[in-house]
């Protein structure tokens, strides 16, 4: 139950993570969240109305959906969207990420005395599948996990000094708080302020009277200032009246209502359960869920034997999760500001955790990796415009290597799990990387053909046009359900400058053959998303350029249309713009 872990692997494996944080930053097939679409959308009328506030946005419903940090921070980092790029927008949650796990490093190794649990702790929090999906691209969470976090951090780091503070941690913790309400949502104040809490209430022994007399106006304070930071947006907004009916009654209240039945029910059965919650919560780690598992089962085991640092991280864990399961909508999402004190736990325990779990998570990733690794030969071989460099098959060649010396070793184990994870995250990216150079993009010359032009785009989710604007800048455009994408003949008689969309092997000759007016402006090829049950069996068993990826093509059409004003799409004959 061992497993060597040097400073030397440590650095190794650290310099690996921040290469895979950084690798395909600015991709669009980097893994995310739709939300990145509608936010990108909110944050780009936004800042071309000139004006911090009111926020903006051409989609019903979905204006205020969140508070203005993110859209002032997406707004200061493009310029006024003067430079629109992802990685323009993505940077400052990247960097919210490497500050989460420094300061991590920095609480765990103060308290452990061990400078090589502080970076295991970093490591395994950004090796969690949840720290990459949701740390990078340009949302709301990296933000919301930071300044949650950071006066927990602060605890645990300054222990008995934060603890006895009467007004500067307090205030520290309050501005935190209070950051995170305006990036993420005032509800937010509950499970943090129920957090600490039960950390305040454990340094005085489960003293009620203690904590009462030297710690609860502390926590009125910082409710009250924490409160008074996100109450900022009220006051600055012209239209606050909009925010309390959108966001306070809708975004938020409105998570409170029965999914289906009735509340009890969505409480313990069904998709929305108490159990699904805590499944999603132990998701969130991703390949290390097996380790994870192992972990709380250690806790469990040496329940009376804990310190009192692994004592607040549970503390901790458990507020969010209690909190979280009161509301009808339960997402591992909502549990993304205690992955760190999972994190935290791991490294603790790291010495004593069985190999069973690292060994789980090595045939998880040996799977994942395969799994590209077979992708890429096949549609290599079925396209012969499909082309990898010789990097991206070096790579695979020493993650899939790493993952089996993991197995086979024991010694190495442990630290090779840690490695591989973020080598399948380099893996995951480099096997899209085709898509990213000219064969998934438009070129030059298209993309001058439509400046200032109506074209009309597959969307299969709203402000999916926003990852069109990137790919076709300066056109005006609107988007059509993407089911019709391969309804070529249709598409043309409705639109004059249409994006359809053809399997990979199909001739779009054939189709345009009744066509004759109908001229190809340019071709580009993209990755399928939402297949059928029937599409993802027929793709398991090698069909995969046939429902995986298609052809788009961007075809001038007889078709005359109107003009179109946002929101005018009913009164123009058009069907309602389906980004919106």
């Amino acid at each position: 139950m061992q497993g060597n872990f040097s400073i030397r692997s440590a650095l190794l494996i650290l310099l690996l993570a921040v290469v895979s944080y950084f690798y395909g930053l600015d991709s669009r097939f980097a893994p995310k969240n739709g939300d990145e679409y509608p936010y990108m959308h909110i944050a780009r009328l936004t800042a071309d109305s000139g004006h911090w506030l009111p926020l903006q946005s051409e989609m019903d419903g979905l204006k205020n959906t969140k508070p203005p940090l993110l859209f002032w921070q997406g707004i200061a980092s493009t310029s006024w969207a003067s430079h629109w790029t992802l990685w323009n927008l993505r940077w400052p949650n990247l960097l919210y990420t490497g500050l989460t796990a420094f300061c991590l490093f920095l609480a765990v190794r103060r308290f452990s005395a061990q400078t090589k649990t502080g970076i295991l702790a970093a490591l395994v929090w950004l090796a969690f599948f949840s720290s990459y999906r949701y740390g990078r691209p340009f949302l709301t969470d990296p933000a919301e996990v930071f300044f949650l976090t950071l006066p927990f951090m602060g605890l645990l780091y300054w222990g008995k000094a934060a603890f006895d503070s009467r007004l500067l941690f307090p205030v520290f913790a309050a501005l935190c708080f209070g950051l995170a309400l305006l990036a993420k949502s005032f509800a937010y104040i509950v499970p943090a302020t129920f957090a600490l809490t039960l950390c305040y209430w454990r340094w005085r022994e489960w003293s009620l009277s203690k904590f009462t007399t030297r710690d609860l106006l502390k926590l009125v304070l910082i409710v009250i200032v924490a409160l008074g930071v996100f109450a900022i947006w009220f006051l600055l907004d012209p239209s606050p009246e909009a925010i309390w009916r959108e966001f306070v009654l809708g975004e938020n209240a409105g998570k409170f209502q029965a999914r289906s039945s009735n509340y009890l029910f969505d409480l313990f059965r069904g998709g929305d359960s108490v159990w699904m919650l805590i499944l999603t919560t132990l998701a969130n780690a991703g390949l290390f869920i097996a380790v994870l598992v192992n972990t709380l089962w250690q806790c469990w085991r040496e329940r009376r034997f804990l310190s009192i640092e692994e004592n607040l991280l549970l503390l901790l864990i458990a507020a969010f999760l209690i909190v979280f399961s009161l509301p009808s909508q339960r997402s591992g999402r909502y549990l993304l500001p205690v992955m760190p004190a999972f994190a935290a736990l791991i490294a603790l325990h790291w010495q004593r955790l069985s190999f069973w779990g690292f060994r789980f998570a090595l045939v998880l990733q040996l799977i994942i990796l395969g799994a590209l690794t077979w992708v890429g030969f096949n549609l290599q071989a079925e396209n012969p415009i499909w082309h990898y460099s010789l990097w991206h098959w070096i790579l695979m060649a020493i993650s899939v290597t790493c993952a089996l010396l993991g197995l086979i070793k024991t010694p190495w184990c442990k630290s090779l799990t840690l490695a591989v994870c973020f080598l399948s995250y380099c893996a995951l990216n480099s096997s899209l990387a085709p898509l990213e150079g000219a064969l998934g993009r438009y070129d030059a010359r298209t993309i001058a053909a439509v400046q200032e032009k109506a074209v009309w785009i597959p969307c299969d989710y709203r402000a999916k046009d926003e990852e069109y604007r990137l790919l076709l800048p300066g056109a005006q455009l609107h988007g059509y359900p993407s089911q019709q994408a391969n309804d070529i003949s249709g598409l043309l008689g409705q639109y004059p400058l249409v994006a359809v969309q053809t399997p990979l092997n199909s001739s779009i000759e054939e189709k345009l053959a009744a066509c004759p007016s109908c001229n190809i402006i340019g071709r580009r090829m993209e990755m399928r998303a939402r297949q059928t049950p029937q599409e993802i069996e027929a793709i398991l068993k090698g069909h995969i350029g046939e429902y995986l990826f298609v052809n788009e093509y961007l075809i001038a059409g007889p078709a005359i249309v109107p003009s179109v004003e946002p929101g005018n799409e009913l009164s123009s004959g058009l069907l309602k713009d389906a980004c919106r």
